[in-house]
């Protein structure tokens, strides 16, 4: 590294580099430094997850309970209504509402799942009262007990067709979906690939290394001189912003097909749109001229601040990333010196950067029923059932068709959870839940509930393929440990 430690600094270089980012809106904006630094105060919290969640049967007792809990959590939602016009005057103005029909396959259009990254399903045969209920169903949801109850759809076309309806439209919108997804493919050079990708070097901390990005023979390369003059010392290469970010929940890391020169390099990925914020950082070796795959495991990334680690910093939140970055600095981190850096000419060759190992998270979340298997068991004392079990028959057997609909779940080959609540209450919630499996279960659970055990389903891996019976405890209140709750419990045998 023997060369002057000062050279003539490039003032249009730095501003050009400003500007190709957007941190300077226009060339010669006075207010630039403001924007550099406040840039990123127009995310809004609950743009953080990326997607929407699609819930049918929107409008029911647990529906618009799940509608809420999403919108809480940060989700889009998108509800699927018979009429939008009641819809709107039960779910309000802040969902989004699309008319549709489970029972009417036509009506279940490309329109219903644009950008659906998972569906809850909420729907089921209205049951009332013989003698008749409330428009709003008050009799029914508050719980009062009836003896000649009635139903009002057919449990067939509800229950199994309209399941198999909304089973069928789902697995074709999330049909090719794998454990991969490719995010950039270097081999098909665009002229998006090459508008997104710009050289972000040390000009900006008033150094004088010099790179570029260019696709050459089917692959980004990525090259320049690095120079630790002026007390600088990196070059980097990093794309703009993605709009709208990516969503990689669910998956485990990167992979970057690359070929180097020896050195080693950082790949860094931001979950914010600031642009000096926090970075996620993971440095990795390349071999001379030899193609090799490097893998980067979300859990390994570093939070750094110019080179610098962040203490307790939070882990990425890869539902909404922001950008990525490949940089060839002097330093590691916290001062610590790069052990393979060398001043001067580098280059890096990158084929493709992908993720992977998709864990395999619930995209079909199910509300059934405790006791769909019950009806004809042998041996079953049926004075000790619940009503739905002992009047099945006069009920245009509910529960079986409950069943077949899960069963269309169960074969579909979409990563589901099929949740199956004992008696449903208007009770408050927030009491602690028992799931077991085998359907013999009495009891009963809030609605409130049951829309937030929808939402956990969606997040934890460890709900995928599963069906569960659930009550809640008569003595304890809920201390949120999700996690254990589903980790108890046996994944469905293959049914395919």
């Amino acid at each position: 590294m023997s060369e002057k430690t000062t050279s003539k600094w490039n003032a249009g270089r730095f501003a050009r580099t400003l500007a190709y980012f957007g941190v300077i809106p226009f060339v010669g904006s006075i207010s630039w430094l403001q924007t550099l630094i406040g840039m990123g105060k127009k995310a809004k919290a609950n743009d953080r997850k990326q997607g929407v969640i699609l819930v049918a049967g929107a409008t029911g007792g647990v529906g618009k309970r799940v509608v809420r809990k999403l919108q809480e959590r940060g989700y889009n939602v998108r509800a699927l209504v018979r009429d939008a016009k009641r819809a709107k005057e039960i779910l309000g103005n802040a969902v989004e509402l699309v008319e549709g029909d489970i029972t009417i396959p036509e009506s279940l259009t490309p329109a219903v799942f644009r950008d659906v990254t998972a569906v809850v399903c909420c729907t089921g045969t209205r049951v009332q009262p013989k003698e008749g209920d409330t428009p709003t169903r008050e009799k029914y949801y508050q719980g009062i007990k009836f003896y000649m109850p009635e139903v009002v759809d057919v449990p067939e076309v509800v229950e199994y067709q309209g399941i198999e309806n909304l089973v069928r439209a789902t697995r074709t919108h999330f049909q090719g979906a794998g454990d991969e997804k490719m995010i950039f493919d270097f081999t098909k050079p665009s002229q998006d690939i090459k508008e997104t990708w710009g050289a972000l070097d040390d000009i900006v901390m008033g150094g004088v290394s010099e790179s570029s990005i260019r696709l050459v023979d089917n692959t980004a390369f990525f090259s320049g001189n690095v120079s630790t003059a002026n007390s600088g010392g990196f070059a980097s290469v990093r794309t703009k912003n993605f709009e709208p970010p990516l969503n990689l929940a669910g998956y485990a890391g990167i992979d970057l097909r690359i070929k180097g020169d020896g050195k080693r390099y950082k790949f860094i990925i931001r979950s914010e749109v600031k642009w000096d914020g926090v970075g996620y950082s993971y440095s990795f070796d390349t071999v001379y001229n030899i193609w090799i795959t490097v893998r980067i495991p979300f859990a390994a990334l570093i939070p750094v601040f110019r080179a610098k680690t962040v203490k307790d910093g939070e882990p990425i939140d890869t539902s909404n990333i922001n950008s990525f970055q490949l940089m060839l600095s002097k330093f590691e981190y916290d001062g610590e010196l790069n052990p393979k850096f060398e001043a001067g000419i580098f280059q890096l060759q990158v084929e493709s950067i992908k993720a992977y190992g998709a864990e395999k998270f619930p995209k079909f979340v199910h509300i059934s029923s405790a006791g769909v298997t019950r009806p004809g068991r042998p041996g079953l004392n049926l004075e000790e059932e619940p009503p739905a079990v002992r009047m099945n028959d006069q009920l245009g057997g509910i529960l079986t068709w409950k069943l077949r609909g899960e069963d269309s779940i169960r074969f579909s080959g979409i990563p589901y959870t099929i949740i199956r609540p004992c008696a449903l209450t208007e009770e408050p919630g927030g009491k602690a839940l028992i799931f077991e499996q085998g359907d013999n279960i009495r009891g009963k659970v809030s609605r409130e509930d049951i829309a937030q055990l929808c939402v956990e389903a969606l997040e934890q891996s460890k709900a995928s393929n599963i069906t569960f019976e659930v009550k809640e405890s008569q003595n304890e209140q809920n201390s949120e440990e999700w996690e254990s709750l589903f980790s108890g419990l046996k994944t469905d045998k293959n049914p395919w």
